[in-house]
């Protein structure tokens, strides 16, 4: 029996062994690693290497591992016939659901040559689609990396300290369960930072003021409807706010009518209760410049923002992402200087020809962009010559799986069903509005991007547009 047993052993050891020397001689010839698999990161889920709250800001790994087989060299892939997809998709075109005025193009990502094109230079309101020209500009202007900061800063007297908002309306409250991607800044660790400072100075008694001086012109964008932000859809637009201006942060709305006051009412409760007694009146102040630095928490990194403004359709975050590009650019931080430092970068990239805004997030109906920009864009967000704007690829909802697309009303029919995961796009809804752009790799191998609008629809044009992304990936 015992020989038996060392039998056993020694021909397990000669199977490990030669597994060994084959996997050494395929790691030599096929750049095959082992870290490879074990330290990849991914930009859609919380990372080890991620830098804690409040940690000083370093070097991140951003979006590019997510599409990194998306790019693809000349050559890779042939073309879609030409003839055979602009029947198809012009077939498509001509649905009576669509309305009377309709703007389509296909973009080659390799060439930038248009694959098809059916009134793609046309100005047409892009609903939320808006959102990819927004990040996009966010990306280029202020770079993947950079994180958005809330401060609580000396005052101008002894026992003051002012809240200063730094355009972050992802910021958690108290009732906020904190599990979300991304990791949002939060509240509470801003309180418990600021009453450990204060303690070290001796300080238990404060009157605190709020700084909302960052952002500045009216709160609602010119185009948003009236019922915008009683039905939830947005929040006034403040420097300071927290869970986005929402009551209660499980739910869409109610949001509050002043967030700047709410969060501050809310931080010096929790000041309070890290034994920091607050006076009662909380006014409104400006922080002085170079006041002594008392607490502070950041944001996820801005590709991790993007990621969830084009997933989620965060009306909110993309609004504050406007401002943060105005800001970057030196204009004002309002709707109108935010369309303007949005449009400036864009012409940089060269997409910026047929875009006119009025807010950042797609709400106004003011908002024009012609499909060959949405488009562009997109095409640029995959190209190996821009990895700063690969938060814009990878936030992309997934036809079937994620977001937008995700809900169980997309890409269900016949003629689109078949294409469930393959196709990546941002949706737009208004009334009378629906627009889908995005992108998708050919049977063949070929990386294109598409937009296909319209804004005169009758009813409801949604599985027409999952029908025309749909012939696209299949083309």
């Amino acid at each position: 029996m015992a020989r038996r047993d060392q039998w056993v052993m020694l021909t397990t050891l000669a199977v490990l062994q030669t597994l060994t020397i084959v996997t050494g001689v395929y790691a030599m010839t096929t750049d095959f690693s082992l870290s490879a698999l074990t330290s990849g990161s991914t930009p859609t889920g919380p990372t080890a290497s991620s830098p804690a709250e409040g940690s000083s800001p370093v070097p991140v790994v951003t979006s590019g591992p997510v599409l990194a087989q998306l790019p693809v060299k000349p050559g890779d892939g042939p073309l879609p016939t030409k003839g055979t997809l602009t029947r198809q998709l012009t077939g498509a075109l001509g649905d009576k659901a669509l309305g009377g005025r309709v703007g389509a193009v296909v973009i080659d990502t390799v060439t930038g040559e248009q694959i098809f094109a059916s009134n793609a230079d046309l100005a047409i309101t892009p609903a939320s689609t808006t959102k990819i020209v927004t990040c996009a500009a966010a990306l280029a202007a202020l770079g993947p990396d950079t994180r958005l900061s809330t401060r609580v800063v000396q005052g101008p007297k002894p026992g003051t300290a002012i809240l200063v908002g730094g355009g972050d309306p992802l910021l958690a409250g108290p009732a906020a369960k904190g599990d979300d991607y991304p990791k949002q800044a939060s509240l509470i660790t801003l309180a418990r930072r600021t009453a450990a400072t204060l303690k070290a100075q001796n300080i238990r008694k404060i009157t605190l003021s709020y700084d909302t001086s960052l952002f500045s012109g009216t709160p609602k964008a010119p185009g948003w409807k009236s019922n915008y932000i009683p039905d939830g859809e947005v929040a006034p637009v403040y420097a300071l706010t927290m869970d986005e201006g929402r009551q209660d942060p499980r739910f869409r709305s109610p949001r509050v009518a002043d967030p700047p006051r709410y969060a501050a009412a809310a931080f010096a409760r929790l000041l309070a209760k890290q034994g920091i007694a607050v006076a009662k009146s909380v006014r409104q102040a400006k922080a002085q410049p170079g006041a002594a630095e008392l607490g502070k928490v950041d944001s996820a990194p801005l590709y991790a923002l993007v990621e969830h403004t084009l997933t989620r359709s965060d009306n909110d975050l993309a609004e504050a992402l406007l401002r943060h590009v105005a800001i970057k650019q030196g204009k004002p931080a309002t709707f109108d200087g935010g369309a303007g430092a949005v449009i400036a970068v864009l012409r940089r990239l060269g997409a910026g020809q047929n875009v006119a805004l009025s807010d950042g997030s797609g709400l106004s109906i003011r908002n024009r962009i012609s499909p060959n920009a949405l488009a562009k864009v997109l095409a640029l967000s995959g190209s190996a010559a821009h990895p700063e704007l690969r938060a814009v690829a990878s936030g992309m909802p997934i036809a079937g799986f994620s977001g937008t697309l995700g809900n169980g009303r997309r890409f269900t029919r016949s003629d689109s069903k078949g294409q469930v995961g393959l196709v990546r796009a941002k949706t737009g809804t208004l009334n009378n509005i629906n627009t889908l752009a995005g992108m998708a790799t050919t049977k063949d191998g070929r990386l294109v991007t598409f937009a296909f609008m319209a804004d005169r629809v009758p009813l409801n044009a949604e599985p027409v547009l999952d029908r025309l992304a749909a012939t696209v990936a299949r083309s």
